[in-house]
């Protein structure tokens, strides 16, 4: 029953190096092929030159105990990179940074590589704490310390930003409290502590104000925002739902995907928001018929923004033409694309603006349903009820909505639930305890009970794992059924406290869009006094060096990232001595901060996160 416990016993602790194991093996096996006497004679003799020697070069040239390792391959490797990461427990927040540096999201200077191979400092997070932080492929985005929110790189500054200095993290929203921030081709969206939905352009030049137009904030004819210093200079909007909210109920939770934006309230409903024309492409949203502003110019200045609606049916492609992949030979034009053709008229609507749609619906079948988590991938969605169980619906080509290998279907419009107990026993009970989805991959945290015998907990993937990222030690472009993951799943450990084995269950997973995950095990919780940290774990696509192992080959197994020293790479937790913001001000003092891990467009990310 105990499930992958010689990896575990494999694990090396803290604190031991390579080359004291090495010492220790080689002194046990002096003294097993001691016993003949031949030998001893030749020891002897080895041992005296030996002392001969290490005389001669100690007076002639001193060597430290503490003295680096000059032969050292990586190390060699890092020096090339630039300033790599010492991994020395000191009092100051280090966040780490590797991959892809192309469009400058990792270190937002001009004068740096696209490419970082090796974990480095990131100096402008240095002493930083923030509360979220979202990568994309040309823009990323972060909220600090005190809850403004902040945007940077190439697809954000676009043509006019030249120097280094005007390549910084850029301040585009503040008073708001943001707690968590979701990242779009084309938006931001922030979540407020107060439960408000918010939304900004991907691009500066899509935020500049209107000349002579009110600023967000001060919308009200009092106009109290510079009483507040919640004064904006830049636009953006807020999101509400169809409907009034029951009396208490905040939205606690945002997800989103390439077109479309998953929340979830504190009394565990689920929405969904199409950003763009292509939010239900896939049928990702959940339903078909939404209502957006009208914003035709004849009605600027006429009507209150939002007042006259258009009603609108976004239908999933395989459902607008069903014919779309068959062959020439039986292909005919659908229904649709008969009246399109016939000319009927259709209202041209610019779904490029941040006002697009400024409402949040309901997903119509999940009603009465309690959710407890939502994830998104970048064409499906997913939520998790209270009981465990998941639901999934949206793109399906590569399986990644885990509903078995039967299942053929390019698209789920209903959401569906996925099953997470097959190849088990009868009497094994399976909950699942997290989600996690990115691009055409997800994976689910599973625990398993039969009642009896120690629970332990699994981690299934399903969908795209072309360049490994499903850990199975294979490399599949489909994959329908959810399969465990190696090295990760049915870990044990022993607990002081219940004096029995217990389950490693992931900390937190991040899944790239573009095939690489980072799994952080919760190695910290039962360690007790002295603890290192919590162990990263990382596989998947590594053509843009985003596993941090200086190599470019992808890995279709799950490995621990290893410092420069060959140590394992803990995310550890602590009580920082001050935290700054991104001005460099002091913000607080003895405040709890933990390492978080993200994945990005081929990079990734590990930074100092607040505890909530």
């Amino acid at each position: 029953m105990l499930r992958n416990a010689s990896k575990t016993a494999k694990i090396r602790p803290i604190g031991t190096s390579v080359s004291s194991r090495r010492c220790f093996s080689q002194g046990t096996y002096s003294r097993t092929q001691g016993s003949a006497s031949g030998s001893r004679v030749a020891v002897a003799s080895t041992a005296v030159v030996v002392t001969a020697a290490a005389l001669y070069f100690s007076k002639s040239q001193p060597v430290h105990n503490d003295a680096p390792k000059s032969t050292d391959v990586r190390s060699k490797k890092a020096d090339d990179e630039g300033p790599a990461v010492t991994f020395v427990d000191d009092e100051s927040l280090n966040s780490m940074v590797w991959g892809s540096n192309k469009t400058h999201v990792l270190l937002p200077s001009e004068q740096t590589p696209e490419s970082v191979k090796v974990p480095v400092n990131a100096e402008w997070l240095k002493d930083v704490a923030l509360r979220d932080l979202a990568l994309h492929e040309r823009h990323a985005a972060c909220v600090d310390a005190k809850g403004d929110l902040y945007q940077w790189g190439d697809g954000f500054f676009g043509e006019g930003a030249s120097s280094s200095s005007e390549r910084k993290p850029l301040l585009t929203l503040r008073g708001k409290n943001i707690v968590k921030i979701q990242v779009t081709p084309s938006r931001v969206f922030a979540l407020s502590a107060s439960g408000r939905i918010y939304t900004l352009a991907s691009e500066q030049a899509k935020q500049q104000l209107a000349t002579g137009a009110q600023t967000p904030a001060s919308t009200p004819w009092w106009g109290t925002g510079w009483l507040w210093d919640e004064e904006q200079t830049v636009d953006f909007a807020e999101i509400k739902s169809d409907g009034n909210l029951k009396r208490g109920e905040t939205f606690i939770s945002i997800a989103t995907g390439n077109d479309h934006l998953l929340a979830l309230t504190s009394t565990g409903r689920a929405f969904a928001h199409p950003i763009n024309l292509n939010a239900n492409a896939y049928g990702q949203l959940g339903f078909r018929k939404v209502d957006i502003p009208d914003h035709s110019p004849i009605h600027i200045g006429v009507h209150p923004p939002g007042h006259i609606r258009i009603p609108l049916e976004l239908i999933p492609k395989s459902i607008e033409d069903p014919y779309a992949k068959s062959t020439p030979a039986i292909r005919r034009a659908s229904s649709s694309s008969e009246e399109k053709s016939a000319g009927s008229p259709s209202p041209i609507l610019d779904d490029s603006h941040i006002r697009f749609s400024d409402k949040l619906f309901e997903v119509p079948s999940l009603k009465g349903i309690r959710i407890d988590q939502i994830a998104a991938g970048g064409r499906s969605s997913f939520v998790k009820t209270a009981e465990g169980r998941v639901l999934g619906w949206g793109a399906n080509e590569y399986g990644q909505i885990g509903l078995g290998g039967n299942v053929t279907l390019d698209t789920i419009t209903v959401p569906t639930e996925v099953v997470l107990w097959k190849a088990t026993p009868q009497a094994t009970r399976s909950t699942c305890l997290s989600v996690a989805a990115g691009g055409d991959l997800t994976l689910f945290s599973v625990e398993r009970k039969d009642g009896t015998a120690i629970p332990y907990v699994d981690v299934l993937s399903c969908g795209n794992g072309q360049w490994g990222g499903l850990g199975n030690a294979l490399y599949s472009n489909a994959q329908g059924t959810p399969l465990r993951a190696r090295a990760v799943s049915g870990l044990l450990e022993y607990s002081e406290s219940t004096n029995n084995l217990q389950p490693i269950q992931p900390y937190s997973i991040s899944v790239s869009p573009t095939g690489h995950v980072l799994l952080t095990l919760d190695t910290l919780s039962r360690s007790g006094p002295g603890a290192g940290g919590r162990d990263l774990l990382v596989w998947g696509a590594n053509f843009e060096y985003q596993l941090g192992n200086g190599k470019r080959g992808s890995s279709a197994t799950p490995r621990n990232l290893e410092s420069l020293e060959g140590d394992r790479f803990m995310l550890g937790k602590r009580k920082a001595k001050e935290v700054r913001d991104l001005v460099g001000k002091v913000w607080k003092r003895g405040v709890d901060v933990e390492q978080c891990a993200v994945a990005g467009y081929g990079n990734s990310v590990v930074y100092w996160r607040i505890c909530s």
